[in-house]
């Protein structure tokens, strides 16, 4: 008894020096002198793209908690009001401005009106600080954004949709099992789930495990604390080439922005967020979804999707989901051919459930 005594006596003085240790490493990392790592440059200048607007595009702002939230509010030429509405916004950072508006557009010319609209602190929107992306927020976002959705008099309230991508694909599943109101979802290479499957390679092809531990144990974890205890807050770019320090360092990543994003687009995300990714699993909740869902599934998303997330999600969902296969990357389905492909699949889908 004595030796067990003992060998748990030192099993718990060394967690206790891991605890210490890593407290002291956390503080220090929030408080040595440290500047947030400037945005990769540019190898272009954004494209000037005209676009065709089918209807009316109003400015419009609505408020969370005293921020004022920017949108695009879209009614279409056709039709009679109240007409279906879908309620859209980007994943991981990203804005309205970041390719929303051709499939805001599409949708409108289809006889939908939209509301696209800025998480807090990003975009056009009010909050700081500057470039915060926090998932409690952007899901009172969500439900600030349906709640204006419904409340607009050419709207009909009973046939709102839900669109979302990457990190806002896992919000508009998260708002279908609060809202029983919600007429369907599309929610294109969602983040529902995390998974180690494939981790070492999507690691690998990121810049290797010297990028995701000095991402996570010194950029996040300095802005993590330095957010507890009041201090500015620690950014590091949101999209880069491979091998840089960037939070997405993905060519496909850096190609969407070099070809979409607007001049003023802010390519900085505040780190700390790279720590809470993985404890958002929406899926979880999906015994409370009441509406059809369509996933649309890039099959070489070896990180977001893979094959036993979107089999779990198939599972759970059962003849509620709706799934859509394209050969191409996470970010392929943004810039690729199979962006009109996979816009064509979700006006048919809304067609079909919000229309008929």
């Amino acid at each position: 008894m004595s030796i067990l005594l003992t060998v748990l006596m030192w099993v718990g003085i060394g967690i206790g020096g891991l605890i210490v240790c890593y407290g002291l490493w956390a503080l220090t990392i929030a408080l040595v002198p440290m500047k947030s790592v400037k945005p990769q440059p540019r190898r272009k200048s954004a494209p000037k793209r005209e676009l065709r607007l089918y209807g009316k595009r109003e400015d419009v702002f609505f408020e969370v908690k005293g921020k004022k939230l920017a949108a695009w509010f879209h009614l279409p030429e056709k039709g009679e009001p109240p007409y279906p509405c879908i309620v859209m916004a980007h994943g991981l950072g990203g804005t309205r401005h970041l390719g929303l508006a051709p499939r805001a557009a599409r949708l409108q010319r289809e006889g939908f009106a939209v509301l696209a609209f800025d998480y807090r602190c990003l975009g056009d929107s009010e909050g700081e600080p500057r470039q915060l992306v926090w998932i409690p927020y952007q899901q009172e976002d969500w439900r600030a954004a349906i709640a204006y959705a419904r409340n607009r008099e050419e709207v009909d309230a009973d046939r709102v949709g839900l669109w979302g991508s990457s990190l806002s694909g896992g919000h508009v599943v998260q708002m279908a099992s609060e809202d029983e109101r919600i007429g369907c979802v599309a929610a294109q290479v969602p983040l529902i789930k995390h998974s180690q499957e494939n981790t070492g390679e999507v690691i690998r092809q990121a810049g290797g495990w010297g990028w995701l531990l000095k991402l996570a144990f010194v950029h996040a974890l300095r802005d993590l604390m330095r957010s507890r205890l009041g201090l500015s807050p620690h950014r590091v770019p949101l999209l880069g080439p491979p091998g840089t320090m960037a939070a997405l360092p993905d060519e496909g990543a850096w190609r969407l922005y070099e070809e979409s994003a607007p001049d003023d687009f802010v390519n900085q995300i505040c780190a700390r967020i790279m720590l809470r990714m993985n404890r958002y699993e929406p899926i979880k909740r999906s015994a409370t979804i009441r509406c059809p869902v369509m996933l649309g599934i890039a099959d070489n998303d070896i990180g977001t999707t893979p094959e036993s997330v979107v089999a779990d999600a198939e599972r759970r969902l059962g003849k509620l989901c709706e799934t859509r296969h394209y050969p191409t990357d996470h970010f392929g389905i943004y810039t690729s051919g199979y962006l009109e492909k996979s816009i064509s699949d979700q006006v048919d889908f809304y067609r079909r459930h919000l229309m008929s």
